[in-house]
């Protein structure tokens, strides 16, 4: 064997040559003093030392502390006692290579007895630096998943094919509520309401008897049950690896709940809009009528004061269409198209203002509390709708408690941010004004909370309320760019919260118009521009009783016709919403790029904000809201024939 083995002499040890020489793992023989006897190949690659560096030189030069200072003590143990504890198969140590670097190494010891006796050893040293390296990078790789699973937002699971729990991460515990030794080694059905607890065995055994996958998947919706046996929606996810033979589940879970409450409140707020934009539409067309019976009527009652009796009916309808008017009122109110005149409002002074008119209409068995922070800012809002609505709140609070109780007021600073935007995406972050109203009656069940601001919806009997209280709060608040929120359990009471804009910093009061006296006749010449024949009537018959000369159009179209021919005309009074592709705006600028001198007064049954939010108006306009009375009309009219031409 050339360098590589020598010692004692063997008649027949081709064989053993080869074996030794091509041996992957390495082979060290030593006599009973440690000296080295055979080295080969595989052991020169192992520790960096050629055969003959080595070949008579003691093993203890292969080994580092305290394997090193242990040996010689080792071999006279052995020697004296028989003791064979250098003898064995598969002990981890370590060796030390030429240049002082050390590795781990399995080591096999043998013995064989020489002619003479003398006992020889032989060492198998198996590297074990890539078993090390691998296991290492496993450990490594484990931490770094656990470390993962632990610090994943959502919840992980492991179960075994018998449905048994191996794994639950903190996400989980925080979605079950249960901590991880309470599930630990435990069938994950725990964590699973019916139908779900009762189907899961058939799945699994399903899966592992056919291989049929169902249980397999991406994003499936399914419900989970906490600690406590509420449940919950969550997206599961489930994934299968191998382990020994047997199938491990992998599921990964994310809580739905904030996807589904804010995909509800979407659904209700875009059904809100829905109702709000028909309810508009029909506050827009009663208002024509309504102003044509108010008109009507009025006029009837002027031309009746020698028939005392059918004054009387002229007047009844005439108060009948102002109830009227008041219904579309809160119509327009809740789509939030009725005119608001938002100011810096002291909400403690105001609810302090309220308070005797409150106790006032409240029952005697009902007991009134108001709490206001010292520190209250300022609301942005419209102080006498503010009024409306709490009185609204108040009122219904009042019907919740037919026995008498309790009801509290109070106002405080309350700041919403990203995460209450994300939870109501309609309110923006910033400083509001809260008011709530708490009452300790009945409580809604959830059925009614969920169209509690639904217009026309009421619990209360048939003709003791029109269902328009909460849901002109409602569109109040939300054209107000506030949030309304209701909380209510039955037996346990209600609490409603309006929240309103704050005013952050002290703006200059914006004096209102007054009103001045006016004349309220006169002379000149108005094109009057409507669609609706019956207004369109009315009006023509009003302002002619008033002593003005009245030329009228159907739409857009025939009044640009009218104006282009030659007659003085000093006052246009046109509708704003008109078919025919001129509304009354653009007929305004229109008109006055023939005649720059023309006054020009608006009506609509919507609000001017509204008209202006949709572009059909400028803020600033002068508008008359119908329905309107007579002396409204005339009143406006002189106001704006009074007006200066724009320039």
């Amino acid at each position: 064997m050339g360098d590589g083995i020598v010692g004692p002499d063997h008649s027949n040890a081709d064989w053993l040559r080869a074996v030794v020489d091509t041996a992957v793992d390495g082979v060290i023989l030593i006599d009973a003093r440690g000296g080295i006897l055979i080295f080969n190949p595989a052991c020169e690659k192992l520790f960096g030392y050629c055969a003959s560096e080595v070949i008579g030189r003691n093993v203890k030069l292969l080994m580092p502390p305290p394997y090193r200072d242990a040996h010689d003590e080792y071999l006279q143990n052995y020697h004296l006692t028989g003791e064979r504890k250098i003898i064995g198969i598969g002990r981890e140590v370590v060796g030390q290579r030429k240049d002082g670097s050390t590795f781990p190494m399995h080591l096999s010891v043998g013995e064989t007895r020489q002619a003479s006796g003398e006992s020889i050893f032989v060492g198998i040293v198996h590297d074990l630096t890539e078993r090390e390296r691998v296991e290492r990078e496993l450990r490594e790789s484990a931490a770094r998943l656990r470390a993962v699973v632990d610090t994943a937002v959502d919840g992980v699971i492991l179960i075994d094919s018998a449905g048994t729990v191996l794994q639950f991460n903190p996400a989980c515990e925080r979605l079950f509520k249960y901590e991880a030794d309470e599930v630990l080694g435990k069938n994950v059905k725990m964590l699973m309401p019916d139908p779900y607890r009762s189907e899961h065995d058939g799945y699994i055994r399903n899966f592992v008897t056919t291989g049929d996958k169902k249980i397999i998947g991406i994003g499936r919706e399914v419900v989970g049950r906490r600690k406590d046996g509420t449940t919950f929606p969550m997206e599961l996810s489930v994934g299968e690896a191998k382990q020994g033979g047997s199938s491990i589940f992998v599921g990964m879970i994310h809580d739905l709940s904030d996807r589904k409450r804010t995909e509800a409140q979407l659904i209700q707020a875009q059904k809100m809009e829905a109702v709000g934009q028909l309810s508009g539409g029909i506050a827009h067309d009663f208002n024509n009528l309504l102003t044509v019976i108010v008109g009507n009527a009025e006029y009837l009652a002027e031309q009746l004061l020698s028939r005392a009796d059918l004054k009387r009916l002229a007047v009844d309808i005439c108060s009948a269409g102002e109830r009227g008017a008041e219904l579309t009122q809160r119509l327009l109110a809740f789509s939030r198209k009725q005119l608001l005149r938002p100011v810096e409002t002291e909400c403690d002074k105001l609810l302090d203002s309220m308070h005797k008119l409150l106790r006032r209409t409240l029952r005697e068995d009902i007991e009134i509390a108001t709490h206001t922070d010292p520190a209250l800012r300022h609301a942005f809002a419209d102080p006498a709708q503010l009024e409306s609505a709490i009185l609204n709140l108040v009122l219904n609070a009042q019907d919740a408690m037919g026995s008498g109780g309790r009801l509290t007021i109070s106002a405080a600073n309350a700041s919403l941010d990203a995460g209450d935007h994300n939870a109501h995406p309609e309110v923006g972050p910033g400083e509001y004004i809260v008011i709530a109203v708490t009452d300790t009656g009945s409580g809604m069940p959830k059925r009614v909370l969920e169209r509690a601001f639904e217009p026309f919806f009421t619990t209360k009997q048939v003709g003791k309320g029109s269902g328009l209280g909460l849901s002109m709060v409602y569109g109040f608040v939300k054209q107000s760019n506030g949030h309304i929120t209701i909380y209510s359990e039955p037996g346990l009471g209600t609490t409603v919260r309006i929240y309103l804009p704050a005013v952050l910093a002290k703006t200059q009061d914006v004096p209102l118009a007054v009103e001045k006296e006016a004349t309220q006749s006169g002379s000149e010449t108005v094109l009057v521009v409507e669609d609706d024949p019956f207004v369109r009537s009315y009006a023509v018959m009003s302002l002619e009783s008033l002593g003005y000369k009245v030329v009228s159009a159907v739409d857009g179209k025939e009044a640009l016709q009218t104006l282009a021919a030659p007659l003085h005309i000093d006052l246009l009074f046109t509708d704003v919403v008109m078919p025919g592709g001129v509304n009354g705006w653009e007929l305004a600028g229109l008109a006055r790029k023939e005649r720059p001198e023309l006054r020009v007064l608006l009506t609509s049954g919507y609000a001017l904000e509204t008209l202006a939010a949709n572009g059909h108006v400028r803020q600033g306009a002068l508008i008359l809201e119908k329905p309107y009375r007579k002396a409204e009309l005339a009143r406006l009219v002189r106001e704006a024939l009074a007006t200066p031409a724009p320039v």
